[in-house]
């Protein structure tokens, strides 16, 4: 009923900038929030950014400063620039969204997953 589908992702060598999209489409009335979450080899699945439809937003400790995140509200999509990327950026990056269908079902959706690889 909802999908969302990342773009941005790929390798960058230390230092530099990458931005993601991830829009959400089908089903939606409306969505609350939107946040982008990381899992590198080995590791659990992190939150890096997170913002609601009002325009709150919340950063992991180890990107604050370097990562922005965005939403547009008329493109139902999320963004994330990142700069002065670090090899620990290095992961897979995962959209995820809280939306309220067209039946009035509140349901949590994640995206397939884009690669972010950090190295020179």
């Amino acid at each position: 009923q909802v999908q969302l589908v990342e773009s941005g992702g790929g390798l960058v060598q230390p230092g530099g900038s990458l931005r993601l999209s991830c829009a959400a489409s089908g089903s939606i009335r409306s969505i609350f929030s939107m946040g982008w979450y990381r899992q590198a080899p080995g590791k659990q699945r992190d939150l890096v950014a997170h913002i609601t439809s009002g325009g709150s937003t919340n950063y992991a400790d180890s990107v604050k400063g370097r990562f922005t995140i965005s939403f547009d509200n008329a493109k139902n999509t999320v963004y994330l620039q990142m700069n002065s990327l670090k090899p620990e950026d290095t992961a897979v990056y995962y959209c995820n969204a809280d939306v309220r269908t067209t039946a009035w079902v509140t349901m949590n959706s994640w995206g397939q997953g884009t690669q972010v690889t950090v190295s020179s």
